[in-house]
């Protein structure tokens, strides 16, 4: 099951056990429990401190627990937990083995507070770029919790399963068989959304932080970039962002990063934190800005309003908020999604395997999602309302060479259709004849763009037609001592080098505003 590469790197690291662990399958005789039982020997077979037995006892077949000998495990994989999820794997092997998570302290004592039973169930797919981080912080809460117990469960080899509970986007969380929520989310954000005082406590702690030379506002790659060039400078540094990464953690596959051939975006988002990390800068995570209050006076601060109630105040401040998926605005859209409408063809797309499917939108996202879909699902319709589509002529070429693939340019969606708990359909109209058109399907996926995240600032800092913040060459607002960076900006190209120069750049900018002021 795993090659002599793997191998050697998990035998390397489980040598960090520090307790012995049991892992237990429940296997049949298929296919999947035959390539499980051969996944249990291997590991087993890479430490002396790992058994391996087979009771048989779960309903889930194939599945095997992670659990220490003569305890009631806490951990279980219901499905191969390989490409994304094997790193959840090998941390829940860790993890129970004794080895020490590498959390924020704070966080991991509130895990461990946690009063249970807090029986959690994920739904994945093992091309969802999402996943890992919310099995992953599952796994660890039930590894050092005895309250708190965690089955992953891959959606395409238990699609029975999913069907039933009408799952149609990953990953969805369940708590004692009830949805807790869906899509990316971290250890942070779990614990706080379980640990009801926790908000009104780091709320109560940020407003007690002396004003910052700088605040940057967003944890995107223009954030990161903007808190590294500004710590560096010896200056009060401090971000605050609901989630670190931004829009990063949502792309799957980065392959123009200069001198990085090719990355994932969660990877990248993970070492944009860690670089942060290195410096002296106080990060604020889960936390919305809500309001931006520009100075009253020469030598007063600014000040930052969070939805938390919490007020930050700076010397300068860098909007760096990114942007979020542009959706269609049509009648249904919201009503359906997650039940059909999604905007991640990597996370979501197995779940419609066998299925027909449609692509909203003909630029380069839309055009390689359509390619990506095309071999999974048994048809594509892509759509897109200009009459050609803007996709580079190399994606073009491959999408037209698919035979599950129909397209229809010059085409406005009007409406998502469903039955009350999935969509069914959408209709379409063309806009050269003006002809309607009905279109039965199972799922529809949004790629027509973004949209910037700047809706708090409106009548504060001058905005463009298209709601961006407006910026000069220096990264200067409107507002002395506010300077923008990133996708929430007029920038013409929206490129995480590009983001990274121009946080870099709106860093070194508020520094000659502090100087100079």
């Amino acid at each position: 099951m795993l090659d002599a590469g793997i191998k050697a790197q998990l035998t390397a690291y489980l040598e960090r056990l520090q307790r012995p662990i049991e892992l237990v399958g429940s296997l049949g005789d298929d296919a999947n429990s035959a390539q499980m039982r051969e996944l249990l020997a291997d590991i087993g077979a890479c430490s002396a401190k790992v058994s391996v037995k087979y009771d048989g006892a779960d309903a889930r077949k194939p599945s095997f627990s992670v659990g220490i000998p003569g305890e009631a495990p806490r951990i279980r994989f219901a499905g191969l937990p390989m490409g994304h999820e094997f790193t959840s794997l090998v941390l829940a092997l860790l993890q129970t083995g004794g080895h020490p998570p590498k959390e924020d302290p704070k966080t991991l004592e509130a895990a461990k507070g946690l009063a249970g039973p807090l029986d959690f169930v994920t739904y994945v797919s093992l091309t969802c770029q999402n996943c890992p981080d919310v099995v992953q912080a599952l796994n660890l809460m039930a590894a050092i919790n005895p309250n708190v117990t965690h089955t992953m469960v891959d959606g395409s080899m238990f699609q029975q399963e999913v069907e039933a509970k009408k799952i149609m986007a990953v990953p969805t969380v369940e708590l004692a068989g009830a949805t807790f929520g869906q899509g990316r989310m971290s250890l942070d954000e779990i614990v706080a959304k379980l640990d009801t005082g926790a908000a009104d406590r780091a709320a109560a702690e940020i407003a007690k932080k002396d004003v910052f030379d700088v605040l940057v506002v967003g944890g995107g790659p223009a954030g990161a970039a903007a808190a590294i060039y500004a710590a560096r400078k010896g200056i009060r540094t401090g971000v605050v962002a609901e989630r670190f990464g931004g829009q990063v953690l949502d792309t799957m596959e980065i392959a123009n990063f200069v001198s990085v051939p090719h990355t994932e975006g969660p990877k990248l988002a993970a070492a944009l934190e860690a670089h942060v990390g290195d410096y002296d800068v106080d990060v604020m995570k889960l936390q919305k800005a809500a309001a931006l209050v520009p100075a009253s006076g020469p030598g007063e601060p600014i000040t930052v309003k969070l939805a938390s109630g919490a007020d930050l105040k700076a010397k300068s401040v860098i909007l760096s908020t990114g942007a979020r998926w542009r959706e269609m605005g049509v009648p249904g859209e919201a009503d359906y999604k997650a039940k059909g409408v999604c905007f991640c063809p990597h996370c979501d797309g197995p779940l419609f395997k066998g299925k027909r499917v449609a692509v909203i939108g003909g630029g380069n996202s839309g055009v390689e999602a359509a390619i990506d879909l095309a071999g999974i699902v048994a048809h594509v319709t892509l759509i897109e309302f200009d009459g050609k589509l803007r996709a580079d002529e190399v994606l073009q070429k491959k999408l037209r060479s698919l035979a599950n693939v129909t397209i229809h340019v010059s085409a406005k969606t009007t409406s998502v259709v469903g039955d009350g708990e999935k969509v069914t359909g959408l209709t379409w109209e063309d806009r050269v004849s003006g002809e309607t058109h009905d279109l039965p399907l199972e799922g529809i996926f949004v790629q027509i763009g973004l949209l910037p995240n700047s809706e708090w600032l409106d009548g504060t800092v001058r905005l463009s037609n298209r709601k961006e913040i407006e910026i000069d060459a220096r990264g200067q607002t409107s507002v002395p001592g506010v300077f923008a960076a990133g996708d929430v900006t007029t920038v013409p190209y929206k490129q995480i080098i590009i983001s990274m120069g121009a946080g870099a750049t709106a860093a070194l900018s508020a520094f000659d505003h502090l100087i100079r002021s």
